[in-house]
């Protein structure tokens, strides 16, 4: 299973959220200019990958119409394709569909659906990992063994989608997606068994939530977000050193830094990309 690699370090993916309520920096980048400036500083940065998103993921987060969400992130992906990679990260067919024709090449799905539209189009599609929805995956995440079930749903979903015609497919067990900040710490503590099914993996923990519950300030308080890094550049380079092949990210120059650091030991390369 090939996988696109930068030569010497696990990829970056950069995070552009053209919404108004992300969790993170939900409005900093909502207007078309904004979102691009801020583009070029990912694309500056070293970003591998671009990740434009038209619709907050978190929970509790209020749908958009198809109609909004294009609006938001197509003329952003026409404003920067042809200078980085573009992923879109949607959960809908006519949004996915519109972001190709505009220059995306990837499809980061929250809902893993969406491997019809990326073996039509003939572009990469990440399958992620989500119990439930964003208004109710937070409310009470069960499971009877979290890293089993997160595999075999997205190995299931993976071999659907290489069978459709999909010839580059990512799997993301979905950080904070339907999982408490137990369930996130026992798949990030099992990131080898993701790896070692020989599908490329990608992982998010930025600033999510669990990090400042579970890496509290000095006096036991959860930190809030903007305090958060320390936390996610350790999580991430966990990742990168299991053989992740991809993280994503809010804060890309710290993040790619670290990636140069780690790099990819030569037997996780083989497990990550085998025919490489």
């Amino acid at each position: 299973m090939p996988v696109p690699t930068s030569e010497d370090r696990p990829l970056v993916m950069g995070i552009l959220n053209v919404t108004p309520d992300s969790f993170s920096d939900g409005g900093a980048w909502f207007r078309t200019d904004q979102a691009v400036r801020r583009g070029h500083v990912l694309i500056a940065e070293g970003a591998d990958v671009v990740d434009v998103g038209g619709e907050s993921t978190r929970p509790g987060a209020e749908p958009v119409t198809v109609d909004e969400e294009l609006r938001r992130v197509i003329p952003v992906i026409e404003a920067l394709a042809g200078q980085v990679r573009i992923s879109v990260d949607t959960t809908k067919e006519p949004v996915a569909e519109a972001a190709v024709e505009a220059g995306a090449t990837l499809i980061n799905d929250v809902s893993a659906s969406l491997w019809a539209v990326a073996a039509r189009r003939q572009v990469g599609w990440v399958a992620m990992h989500r119990q439930g929805t964003a208004a109710t995956m937070q409310r009470d995440p069960t499971y009877a063994d979290v890293v089993t079930e997160v595999a075999a749903l997205l190995v299931d979903r993976a071999g659907t989608a290489r069978r459709a015609g999909v010839g580059e497919v990512w799997i993301d067990p979905g950080i904070g997606f339907g999982k408490t900040a137990e369930h996130n710490l026992q798949l990030l503590g099992a990131l080898d068994r993701l790896v070692d099914t020989g599908w490329p993996v990608l992982v998010g923990t930025s600033r999510k939530t669990f990090l400042g519950t579970v890496a509290p300030d000095a006096e036991g308080r959860a930190l809030p977000v903007d305090q958060r890094l320390p936390a996610s550049l350790a999580t991430a380079t966990w990742a990168m050193d299991q053989g992740v092949g991809m993280v994503r990210v809010h804060d890309v120059a710290a993040t790619v830094q670290a990636a140069v650091l780690v790099g990819r030991p030569p037997a996780r390369r083989q497990a990550v990309s085998p025919e490489r």
